[in-house]
């Protein structure tokens, strides 16, 4: 996942502040997935780590929700890009469902109800969550990249 994210950054950094610090949040977030996952006991023993994880989770999940898609489908809208639009259109739903499930995962980390099995879900739906989000990135903001650039 790390070399995914990576390689976002090396493809969109710089374009938009919002993306870039959205994709370090995104690096940060993948960094706290594979230290929970590689500790022994991190969800029996100790809390600390597993909070720390489902705060930044919950971070990520709200910045995409409530900045960057807003973000991108308003850039789409001004640039007239209604390809990106219909692409958003049918990759919101996805990443709603996936958000749903990110979230209640966090919901039993709260209960004291995490489990390993579960985290270790976590991590398919992360992926998949941040290939549609790049997609999303592609194609709704990329393919005018040089004109927000020659904006800001």
């Amino acid at each position: 996942m790390l070399e995914s994210c990576q390689n976002a950054q090396e493809r969109w950094g710089g374009v938009h502040k919002l993306i870039d610090r959205w994709l370090q949040d995104r690096n940060e977030l993948i960094t706290a997935y594979d230290t929970l996952g590689a500790e022994p006991g991190a969800f029996s023993e100790k809390r600390a780590p597993l909070q720390e994880f489902c705060g930044t989770l919950v971070d990520y999940v709200s910045a995409g929700h409530f900045e960057i898609y807003e973000q991108l489908t308003s850039e789409a809208k001004a640039f007239h890009n209604q390809r990106g639009l219909e692409l958003a259109d049918t990759l919101y739903p996805r990443i709603d469902v996936i958000t749903e499930k990110l979230l209640a995962f966090n919901d039993l980390c709260d209960e004291g109800k995490c489990v390993a099995e579960k985290f270790k879900e976590l991590g398919g739906l992360l992926h998949e969550r941040f290939e549609l989000e790049d997609c999303l990135i592609e194609v709704l903001h990329t393919a005018h990249k040089e004109q927000v650039v020659a904006q800001a």
